[in-house]
């Protein structure tokens, strides 16, 4: 037959359309020169005969550098023929057609030819062009195959193959078939090597021919993939919506890919592992020529068909008398494959075996698993996703889960972007599901019948919320939330089971003892269960480890919680840790007591509060005012004193609803410290009510230090409503029955009220006295002497007094104490107290930056205006009227910008008196 170029060959190549007749063209003669364009063919002329290479060679890009060069271009055409000739008779190459900037030659011996190509690519390289933009970059393809000359030509499919594989290579570039890496096996010549490039469909054949690329010295060796009709093969499904997020994830998965030959995505259901790994993969086409394969195992009915699914995906048919996984992994052997198999935890067992084989037989292919645990096998890396971040970005935009929910919720409502106004709410809703992609999506579905904000009211019930209505045609597993926890609970034995059930207890992350605490054995094997499967995330920390739930699942355990009829007991062995960690801080290592740090609260909110919601509508509320009551401090000194007030009456209405009884001297100590709570306030008549009441309960009682503390609190209630007199009698009277009755430090709140009110009326010296014998009383107290309130006010009384050195000292003390153990209401009022202080030293200007910083802390903080509000404002107006409004309002905005801690370290650094210079008081007169 004669053979045809086909529709798709260049035009240099169009010789290929008739037979190739030696008698048309110039050959190479024994003599070794040739002679072009003869119309006679020389009698002494061979052509190769039986196993014969063909090479193809054109300029890629020539029709752009004719343009470019102009007139130019022939002589560089004829250089670039004359410089082929040459370097390819040497490999005994017998030119058979030239046309435009092609040659086609025929090679007997295969080395021979690869040779020759490499030594004019090297001579392409070395040659003197005009210049480098001159330089034609030239293709290279050779294919072996039976041909046999017949009246000077050769009629034979081979010669197109041979121009299919010149057509997919670069310029620069020598690609061979598999045919011709075969035949010149062993005989390259040193330094030169064949790159195995993967299988390739060439245009008009059936199937897909490897391709191989000539390394040798002298050669470039990175080129694009190969131009071939299609990219490396692959079945990744194409996702209907866009990727958002995930970038560092992305390379980070990648780079361990680029190492590992097994990794697993392993991660909570619903958490994305699926379109990440196929993501990643995509990216990844490219590097792996024999192809990237995805085999969604969930699909396979059972686990003897995880291998046949494989096969399949792969494009291989079982042998008789042999295991399909052997088929697999010979067949994988010597390729250069990706394999994502997805959904391994639904047979595990089977896939981890399947894995193995396959790696086993070779170490060209890579395997990407996802799954909810892993695979158990050697060699394994387990990646673990988390999911999406809820914090907003370093450079203000939203956070990954709220532009993911964004652009979702566009999609379900036609296009409709959010609003700036839809923006909080939205931010809540991603934090209320933690970030967990499947649950993000199930919102913006339900954002086309819910406004942003209705969503964000009911997501706290965000299994009911989510999955209402959910159906479609996604997975089963992944039609709603609670199909997806109820796949992974299903899995669970019962130990591990029952753990999750009781860990849904928690609100935040937990370490093991506070998971021994609830009982129920050694958790240890249970607890590594529920990490392998996702259903418990681990955090590493140097000392020891902590366990956290994802909100979802724990709203679905916390369910199972309830239907297995354990919510009571177990939800009353929490609130008894509840308490226990709160007294926990009250002392050190040992048990003793210990300063306490309002830090080691404050991990502890979510948890209290979830121990609240308990007691106000099953639990104890002896349990529920116990743990209030315990956090007092903190309340106050985290402007939360509202929150608490309002869990004290819900508490009130839980004793009167079901008749628990309460001794009196709980009630004296709610009341207390619903008083106290009520001053933080400002509700001062709420206030003197509660005073009363606790006042009543402790006389009963008979408990003399609980007497004293309540009525210590009374002169505070009578100084806030305005009754300074009675005030001042109360204090007095109670200060000094107190220590009548051996309790003093009991009545340290009378103190404080008393010093308040003889500053106010100018007594500085007994103010004074009074604060400087408070002080071991309050040392002597672990709750109090981290406040150091007895030198905030003896720097108040050296502030009216104008003694700035002494005002320095104890400010500063006070100060760096109660940022130090976390007294921030407490360090706000000091920082007024440091801006007099700057005020009073003639630095106004930080003064004014100091103001404005602690009204706005006061503010985030919620704060009222405190005794010494009056006299706050009084300074401000002094600095204002120091500085003049335009300098005043530029530091006091400059000091509003400022956070508690940078606040406190401004106020921190304010020089000495004793430093400034001209300072005299340490100088001597003669």
């Amino acid at each position: 037959m004669v053979c045809s170029a086909g529709p798709g060959l260049r035009p240099g190549w169009a010789g290929l359309s008739r037979s190739y007749d030696v008698r048309a063209v110039g050959v190479r003669q024994h003599e070794g020169d040739w002679q072009g364009g003869g119309s006679r063919v020389s009698a002494r002329m061979h052509l190769p005969d039986g196993q014969v290479t063909f090479l193809f060679t054109d300029i890629e890009g020539s029709t752009r550098l004719a343009q470019m060069l102009g007139v130019d271009y022939r002589s560089v055409l004829t250089e670039h023929r004359q410089v082929l000739r040459h370097t390819l008779s040497i490999g005994d190459g017998v030119e058979l057609s030239t046309e435009g900037d092609s040659l086609f030659v025929a090679f007997a011996d295969a080395a021979a030819a690869l040779s020759a190509c490499a030594a004019a690519q090297r001579a392409l390289s070395a040659h003197e062009w005009p210049g480098d933009h001159a330089r034609p970059m030239v293709r290279m393809g050779l294919h072996t195959g039976y041909a046999h000359p017949v009246a000077g030509e050769y009629a034979s499919p081979e010669v197109h193959r041979a121009a299919r594989v010149a057509a997919a290579a670069h310029g620069g570039q020598v690609l061979c078939s598999a045919a011709t890496a075969a035949a010149a096996a062993g005989a390259l010549p040193a330094g030169a090597a064949l790159r195995d490039l993967g299988l390739y469909r060439l245009r008009g054949f059936d199937g897909r021919e490897r391709l191989y690329q000539l390394v040798a010295p002298g050669l470039d060796r990175d080129f694009p993939r190969p131009r071939t009709v299609g990219g490396p093969p692959h079945n990744l499904p194409t996702p209907v919506g866009s990727f958002v997020g995930r970038v560092a994830e992305q390379e980070q998965l990648r780079e361990v890919l680029s190492v590992q030959r097994l990794v697993t995505v392993v991660g909570a259901g619903g958490s994305g592992k699926t379109r990440v790994a196929v993501e990643v993969a995509r990216g990844l086409v490219g590097d792996y020529p024999d192809g990237v394969w995805f085999v969604d195992l969930a699909e396979a009915g059972d686990a003897q068909s995880v291998a046949s699914a494989v096969a399949q995906t792969l494009g291989l048919r079982p042998e008789p008398g042999r295991p399909v996984t052997q088929t697999i992994a010979d067949q994988a052997a010597d390729r250069r494959i990706l394999l994502v198999l997805d959904t391994c935890d639904a047979h595990l067992p089977v896939a981890a075996a399947v894995v193995a084989r396959l790696l086993g037989g070779g170490a060209g292919a890579r395997i990407l698993a996802t799954s909810r645990e892993p695979l158990g096998l050697p060699g394994e890396v387990v990646w673990r996703i988390l999911p999406l971040p809820i914090g907003p970005a370093a450079d203000g935009r939203p956070s990954d889960a709220v532009s993911l929910l964004l652009d979702r919720a566009a999609a379900s409502r036609g296009g409709q972007l959010a609003t700036d106004d839809e923006l909080g709410y939205l931010d809540r809703v991603a934090t209320a599901v933690a970030g967990l992609p499947l649950a993000l999506e199930l919102a913006a579905a339900r954002l086309r019948v819910l406004s942003a904000g209705q969503l964000a009211a009911r997501i706290d019930d965000v299994l009911s919320t989510l999955d209402a209505g959910s159906g479609g045609y996604s997975p089963d597993r992944h039609r709603s939330l609670r199909a997806t926890l109820a796949w992974s609970y299903r899995t669970l034995d019962r130990p591990a089971a029952r753990l999750l059930r009781r860990l849904s207890v928690f609100a935040g992350p937990v370490t093991l003892p506070a998971i021994e605490w609830l009982g129920g054995g050694d958790p240890l094997d249970a607890l590594a269960t529920l990490v392998d499967k996702s259903l418990i995330q681990v955090e590493q920390q140097p000392d020891a480890a902590t366990y956290r739930m994802l909100d979802p699942i724990r709203a679905y355990a916390a369910r199972e919680l309830c239907d297995n009829g354990e919510e009571e007991v177990v939800r009353d062995r929490h609130v008894g840790w509840c308490l226990r960690q709160i007294r926990g801080a009250h002392a050190d290592a040992n048990g003793r007591a210990a300063t306490l740090s309002l830090y080691t609260l404050d991990p502890l909110v979510d948890e209290v509060r979830g121990a609240l919601r308990w007691t106000v509508t099953r639990g104890l509320a002896r349990e529920g005012l116990a743990v209030t009551t315990s956090l007092d401090q903190w309340w106050r000194e985290r402007g939360r004193a509202p929150e608490a007030r309002l869990w004290l009456f819900r508490l009130y209405e839980r004793i009167r609803a079901t008749g628990e009884r309460l001794t009196d001297a709980e009630l004296a100590a709610a009341y207390r410290i619903h008083a106290l709570l009520s001053a933080a306030d400002g509700e001062y008549v709420e206030q003197l009510r509660f005073s009363q009441r606790s006042e009543l309960a402790a006389r009963r009682v008979g408990d003399v230090g609980l007497l004293a503390r309540v009525l210590a609190g009374r002169g505070g209630a009578l100084y806030g409503v305005g009754r300074t007199g009675d005030a001042e009698r109360t204090c007095r009277e109670v200060t000094g029955w107190a220590r009548r009755e051996s309790v003093p430090g009991d009545a340290l709140g009378a103190v404080y009220t008393l010093a308040r009110i003889l500053m106010r009326r100018g007594a500085l010296d007994e103010a004074a006295d009074l604060l400087a014998h408070a002080r071991p009383l309050e040392a002597s107290r672990p709750a109090e002497r981290g406040r150091r309130t007895v030198d905030m006010l003896l720097g108040l009384v050296a502030l009216r007094r104008g003694d700035v050195v002494a005002a320095h000292d104890h400010l500063t003390v006070a100060l760096r104490s109660r940022m130090g153990f976390g007294f921030h209401a407490s360090a706000c009022e000091t920082l007024n107290a440091v801006a007099v202080r700057c005020l009073t030293g003639e630095d106004p200007l930080t003064a004014a930056r100091l103001f404005g910083a602690a009204q706005t802390v006061r503010a985030r903080l919620r704060l009222t205006v405190g005794p010494d509000g009056a006299y706050w404002h009084e300074q401000q107006a002094v600095a204002r009227a120091v500085l003049g409004d335009v300098v005043f309002d530029a530091a006091y905005a400059e000091g509003a910008t400022l956070t508690l801690t940078d606040a406190v370290a401004v106020a921190l650094t304010v020089e000495h008196p004793d430093l400034v210079a001209g300072s005299d008081r340490f100088s001597h007169s003669s």
